[in-house]
């Protein structure tokens, strides 16, 4: 055992310790991040608009500060792209994270001196917490992937302008960096296709143990690493034992990744943000992601079912419930007010605070009604396929509202790397969990308004090839599991099996 390695318990055991302090102390612990964002606030061009000053409690917040999501913010931060200070939190943001937006184009999220070591912290916890419960170190003597975008940086009026993931690349430990693969050279290529390539290169006679990414870009990779020597994951790098994600729900995948592997192993999942660092797996025996109370964010929550009404619920940690689908808002210490990052959660513990993402609030069906969300149709996937040899790649579901013929009906679009040898069969155990987990799509099969879902075999690749055609190949990139309109399921009927 390495001097790296037997550090690296005892470092463990204390940050656990650490953080456990104000995980069993939340309210405390929000209290205190809620007094110091709103005097921080006082100051700003938006707390001046919503007069902070006067803010003395939760409930004066919520009178004050309007629930927004970007497009509520953007007036403010068109004024600190243009060079403005003091707008949204003090002085100027040290780097913008460039998402991809809907109806404004592209978005600018700042990150402020105050924000950017929560992002640093709170995922190199989730690895402590691993070693901590393990008491195995053995992985830091090994080599560490991050599937990512690209570290190049631009400039936005003096601000650093970049992917999340490409930021963050600047901020890898020293310690680490002699153990950090793809090398930087490769880390700036910006073609997918010629950079996983490139990482195979780099990693195959490497002793990799930690690989991390988003899982469709990372399964891509080992593809590509199985079908250039013929070896199974596991063969080629045995001491590979976790892999490290965050961005989706990881079920769809699981099969077919321990296929590839060849081998179980296990896994610690990420809740990252460009608007901050949420939450963190901290233990391989619990359900969900440790919440980050203490990440200079404030949280507030809204019940999913209610969020579009004209005056919806809106509460704080202390009211949540356990398996309630809320809408999570943030408040930060990079200016976010009542920011609406578009994800639904539940809780899966309240003592520590615990949650799962159980999809996004504009990601559902509701076509006719029925209320599907994200976890519905994850669920009913992996409770269909569960038993069986079939593996999913990757899908998404879509309305058919108007159909050649017949009722209409929820299309799953769906590429298999093992197909099942009945499709009607795996459709009818899918549409089955669907009408068992909502009643209102129970409620439209048995009366008739729809009929059970159709499955269509999307072509091997064939996502892969719908997002090059839209120009979103690679890095950070998802496609969503559902969605209440035709736009992705127009285009990946250009992507079906002949």
């Amino acid at each position: 055992m390495s001097i790296k390695s037997l550090m690296a318990i005892p470092f463990a055991k204390f940050i656990t310790k650490k953080v456990y302090k104000w995980a069993n102390n939340p309210h405390k612990t929000q209290e205190q991040v809620f007094q110091y964002l709103v005097s921080e606030g006082c100051q700003t061009a938006f707390g001046k608009d919503h007069d902070f000053i006067s803010i003395n409690s939760y409930e004066d917040f919520k009178k004050r500060v309007p629930i927004n999501d970007y497009e509520g913010l953007k007036p403010y931060v068109d004024r600190i792209v243009a060079g403005e200070e003091n707008v949204l939190w003090k002085g100027k943001p040290i780097y913008f994270a460039k998402t991809s937006g809907t109806t404004s184009g592209a978005k600018y999220i700042p990150i402020t001196k105050e924000s950017m070591p929560t992002h640093i912290k709170a995922a190199r916890n989730a690895l402590l917490f691993y070693i901590a419960e393990t008491k195995d170190a053995s992985f830091v003597n090994g080599k560490m992937i991050f599937l990512q975008g690209s570290p190049v940086l631009e400039q936005k009026n003096g601000i650093k302008l970049g992917r999340l993931s490409g930021i963050v690349a600047h901020y890898v430990p020293n310690y680490l960096l002699k153990n950090r693969l793809p090398s930087w050279e490769t880390n700036c290529i910006e073609d997918w296709d010629t950079k996983v390539d490139k990482i195979v290169e780099e990693t195959l006679p490497e002793n990799m143990t930690v690989i991390s990414g988003i899982p469709s870009w990372v399964q891509m990779y080992f593809e590509k690493l199985i079908e250039k020597t013929g070896k199974s994951i596991s063969e080629l790098f045995p001491n590979f034992n976790f892999f490290i994600y965050g961005g989706v729900n990881f079920e769809p995948y699981k099969n077919k990744f321990e296929a590839l592997i060849g081998k179980k192993i296990e896994y610690i999942e990420l809740y990252p943000a460009s608007e901050g660092f949420i939450a963190y797996q901290d233990s391989q025996k619990e359900k969900g992601m440790l919440l980050q109370l203490d990440s200079g964010m404030f949280y507030e929550f809204i019940p999913a079912d209610e969020f579009f009404n004209d005056n919806p619920t809106r509460i704080s940690l202390k009211d949540v419930q356990l398996e309630v689908n809320y809408v999570i808002i943030l408040n930060t210490t990079a200016g976010l007010w009542g920011y609406n990052i578009g994800d639904t959660i539940e809780f899966t513990s309240l003592k520590p605070y615990r949650i799962k993402v159980t999809g996004r609030i504009k990601h559902f069906i509701s076509a006719f009604g029925e209320h599907v969300i994200g976890k519905e149709v994850e669920k009913a996937l992996n409770d269909a396929i569960l038993g069986t040899n079939v593996n999913v790649s990757e899908f998404t579901v879509a309305p058919q509202v108007n159909p050649e013929s017949g009722l209409p009906y929820h299309e799953w679009f769906i590429e298999f790397e093992t197909a099942p040898s009945n499709i009607e069969e795996l459709a009818s155990k899918i549409d089955s969990s669907m009408q068992t987990q909502n009643i209102y799509y129970q409620d439209l099969i048995e009366g008739k308004v729809l009929k059970p879902l159709v499955i269509r075999k999307v072509k091997k690749g064939g996502f892969h090839e719908y997002m090059k055609s839209i120009g979103k190949f690679g890095g950070q990139n998802k496609i969503p599991q559902l969605s209440d309109n035709r736009k992705i399921a127009d285009v990946l009927v250009n992507f079906l099996e002949d």
